[in-house]
């Protein structure tokens, strides 16, 4: 059974994800802090609330942006207030009914407890193409596959 900070954290992080699936910006800013960071998928940064909403709002108002599936793997303390949550995250472009492996990520959160509750210190989305060994992508499309169900 999980603790309830470990809900708290994964709630944290489904939070980012159904903000990022509703295509609202706004809505994944407010889950960092004040000076919270978010490496994305193509390697750009942003850091702060107000610069993660910029870089975000164009995203989510031009491009439709496909949904995550996704699969938390760990939730790991290293104090009371600081946690690092890993997952597996894969995307199912729109007018598509599968994942995509090409879009396959690991994502790695790091939470913090504040007087405003849990929020992201960092987020960061690397690409999890396994290069030189597809049999590791296929297995991690499978594995996420099985959430589609």
């Amino acid at each position: 059974m999980k603790s309830s900070a470990s809900n708290e954290v994964i709630s944290l992080y489904q939070k980012l994800l159904d903000a990022w699936n509703n295509r609202s910006a706004d809505a994944m800013a407010e889950q960092f802090t004040e000076k919270g960071e978010l490496i994305g998928f193509d390697g750009s940064q942003a850091i702060g609330r107000e610069e993660i909403f910029s870089h975000l709002q164009p995203i989510s108002e031009n491009h439709p942006t496909p949904p995550y599936v996704s699969k938390v793997k760990n939730v790991r303390f290293l104090g009371s207030d600081i946690a690092i949550l890993r997952a597996i995250a894969g995307m199912v472009p729109p007018g598509h009914s599968d994942i995509d492996p090409k879009l396959n990520a690991h994502h790695t959160l790091v939470a913090v407890k504040s007087e405003e509750g849990w929020r992201i210190e960092l987020f960061q989305n690397t690409p999890a193409q396994f290069h030189g060994r597809p049999e590791l992508v296929k297995q991690m499309t499978e594995e996420l596959r099985q959430l589609l169900k």
